[in-house]
């Protein structure tokens, strides 16, 4: 099994951040530590002083890997207008490719989407890269980001799919109760915490 956690092996995750997607997102972080990476997003640091591009360009910057899920697309229920900043963020980490130093060229990007194809009518001129579709399905997005990390970083120590959905399960199972001890609502934690959460119950994996 992979080491639960290695220095300068940093994962950005962009994707939505409310509350129908959290469920995704608490994969997505889950599947990166499970498989010996340091998930990072936006949400890490709360600072009022930092200007959210700089804080993206700072986290970008400090990570190999980049996962961007492209698949929120609806128009927003109260403005009735869609939101860019994921396809924003995703076009950054592409930059790095082509304008970036030498370390930064050789960034590894997965980009998910909700269907396999539908990114090619709002957002055509990523066509020929290869996109993974998750369906909203937990089980998919374990095996996408799994392989993804498994290829890109050339890694033979990473566990199986399977093993990581399992582990999942058994951390969600035990969570109420690891945030009731700490006097946190699971139904509200922030997303240090349930990093913290998860990263200390996969590291008595390999103890």
């Amino acid at each position: 099994m992979a080491a639960a956690n290695r220095a300068a092996d940093g994962v950005f995750i962009n994707c939505p951040f409310d509350a129908d997607y959290w469920p995704l997102l608490e994969v997505l972080v889950f599947t990166s530590l499970a498989c010996g990476f340091a998930p990072r997003t936006a949400l890490e640091v709360i600072d009022g002083g930092e200007v959210r591009i700089a804080k993206l360009k700072r986290i970008m910057g400090d990570c190999r890997f980049g996962i961007h899920d492209i698949s929120r697309v609806q128009p927003d229920p109260k403005y009735h207008l869609p939101r860019f900043n994921m396809p924003f963020e995703l076009g950054m980490d592409i930059g790095c490719r082509y304008f970036g130093d030498g370390r930064q060229r050789q960034k590894k990007i997965l980009i998910l989407d909700q269907d396999q194809y539908r990114y090619q009518k709002y957002l055509s001129d990523i066509a020929g890269q290869d996109i993974k579709a998750h369906n909203n399905n937990p089980n998919r997005l374990f095996h996408a980001v799994r392989d993804w990390l498994r290829s890109s970083s050339r890694r033979k120590d990473i566990p199986g799919d399977l093993h990581i959905a399992k582990w999942f399960a058994e951390f969600s199972a035990a969570l109420p109760e690891l945030c009731n001890d700490s006097g946190l609502d699971r139904n509200n934690l922030a997303y240090v915490d349930y990093v913290m959460f998860a990263r200390d119950w996969i590291d008595t994996l390999y103890t």
